[in-house]
């Protein structure tokens, strides 16, 4: 007699794709249900120097780009923010919400809006093939093999020290320059070298994902959240100045201690990993065609080849703080260094050329999650429903008192940094609205700038609309494992900002 064997189904957690596409549906649903509105927005127009106002019906006016129309509007901002570039996106005009005539989005905008999403995250996802081809030609010339074992050698007994070194230089980039997107470019660099010294894919999201993020949540001077968060709000970014850093000095310390207890359980039973299912995979992954066994001559042509992609990120980070870079530049930058890199590698032409295709179209799949996470933000803004969700959060929190305005204000953010998850984006569409709220209640507007900081970064750790699916998509690490590892840092940064907001009430 045969037997029969029983198959056994185990339940797999949907993947970014089907995440995002389930999102997608929701948003859809949402331009049915909550109300469609939206406020007069503000623009300047350099070619006259004039400022635009948009009415919530489409109607465009034009008036002089003075200080004393924006007094008129009731806008405490400086009209230099918008003449020198500061403050480039359209802004939110208080007390002007109207709600409108229901803008409901059909099954049939899903894949249109996936479409218009890709469109407009070219500039990234250009960025993020010309990095894959880079790499697939470094790792072409044997010069990552080489490097790793060099580098294995050197760190035994000492593997987390490199962890908490990356954890620092992420924070540090987080904390100036908003390094969120841009991390992207360290995941094909650093993962093999986390996988050499015994960590699995948690540690490597860890120390560059979640290292990054925290350092963005307590930014101390990044253009892109605190900087046009606080001009937005009519204030200095040097107020809160102190707090914050404060906040970086703790934020950081928590997450390298976090990665320490982890680190320390999986070094003592490997079984702990929360991705111990995947290990074999993930190793096959990133370290396909490294033996870290076999000696590999780490050549003079090889340290070279190296020393040029190294160079590539504090290139990109300086362009980015200093020099008006955006990812355009990055990826031309990028692409100069890979050119060089093919030149002096010896390899054939046709190796070379294929090497470049192959490494970029392994990054495809990341390529389209941002076209899908950016289609969801579509929907939103075409249905009109995101001022409307901003105009309910104002209302909510507007008369409460002190600490308990504050830390409601942090929890605000918080859910709109689900609607909104860009951190310039959600500055200059809230900051307006919000940050007059504080002077009714007598506290500092800089709060309201820390609330917003915290509120919507604790969010981005989690919401499938901004990094997150992007950063698990290149790590193949499924979102629900994720969660499970950063809900801690989550918890720590809404209960630990509650802290700092109140103290700073108290404190006036």
């Amino acid at each position: 007699m045969l037997a029969v064997k029983e198959s056994t189904k185990t339940f797999q957690f949907p993947t970014a794709f089907t995440i995002l596409f389930i999102i997608m549906l929701v948003a859809i649903g949402l331009t049915w249900v909550v109300p469609a509105g939206s406020y007069s927005k503000l623009s300047y127009n350099s070619s006259d120097n004039s400022l635009l106002i948009t009415s919530p019906q489409g109607v465009t006016t034009t008036v002089p780009a003075t200080q004393n129309e924006l007094v008129k509007l009731d806008i405490n901002i400086g009209i230099d923010q918008f003449v020198n570039g500061t403050i480039r996106k359209p802004i939110a005009i208080p007390d002007t919400y109207q709600q409108l005539e229901q803008s409901p989005k059909g099954l049939g905008d899903v894949a249109v809006s996936m479409v218009e999403g890709t469109i407009e995250g070219a500039d990234i996802i250009v960025f993020i093939l010309i990095l894959g081809g880079m790499i697939g030609v470094i790792n072409k010339t044997g010069a990552f093999n080489a490097g790793l074992i060099s580098l294995s050698e050197k760190t035994k007994g000492r593997e987390f020290l490199f962890v908490a070194l990356v954890c620092i230089v992420m924070a540090l980039g987080g904390t100036t320059c908003g390094l969120e997107e841009e991390a992207v470019a360290f995941y094909p660099i650093l993962v093999p070298i986390f996988l050499a010294l015994g960590f699995d894919s948690i540690v490597c999201v860890g120390a560059i994902f979640l290292a990054a993020s925290i350092g963005t949540a307590f930014s101390t001077i990044n253009p892109f959240s605190v900087v046009i968060a606080s001009n937005a709000a009519g204030i200095s970014f040097t107020e809160g100045l102190g707090v914050r850093t404060f906040g970086l000095i703790v934020g950081t310390i928590t997450v390298i201690g976090y990665l320490y207890w982890y680190c320390k359980k999986i070094k003592a039973n490997p079984s702990f990993s929360y991705t111990y299912s995947d290990r074999e995979a993930f190793k096959e992954r990133f370290l396909k065609g490294k033996n870290l066994d076999e000696k590999v001559p780490f050549s003079v042509r090889r340290k070279i080849i190296l020393f040029l992609f190294a160079i590539a990120f504090p290139m990109m980070v300086w362009g980015v703080s200093m020099g008006g870079w955006w990812f355009p530049q990055m990826a031309a930058s990028f692409l100069t260094i890979a050119i060089i890199i093919i030149f002096i590698s010896g390899l054939k032409e046709k190796d070379a050329v294929e090497a470049f295709t192959q490494g970029a179209s392994e990054l495809v799949a990341v390529s389209l999650i941002i076209g899908m996470a950016r289609g969801v933000n579509i929907v939103l803004e075409q249905g009109m429903i995101s001022d409307t969700i901003l105009a309910y959060a104002s209302d909510l929190v507007s008369g409460m008192h002190g600490s308990v305005f504050a830390v409601s204000q942090m929890f605000v953010f918080f859910l709109l940094g689900l609607v909104v998850p860009s951190s310039s984006g959600l500055a200059v569409l809230s900051m307006p609205i919000m940050a007059p709220l504080a002077d009714t209640v007598g506290i500092p507007r800089d709060i309201v700038v820390s609330a917003y900081n915290w509120g919507q970064y604790a969010m981005l750790f989690l919401a499938p609309t901004g990094l997150v699916l992007v950063t698990l998509q290149m790590l193949d690490i499924p979102f629900n494992k994720w969660v499970k590892f950063v809900l801690p840092i989550v918890v720590f940064l809404l209960g630990f900002g509650s802290l700092l907001l109140t103290a700073q009430v108290m404190m006036i």
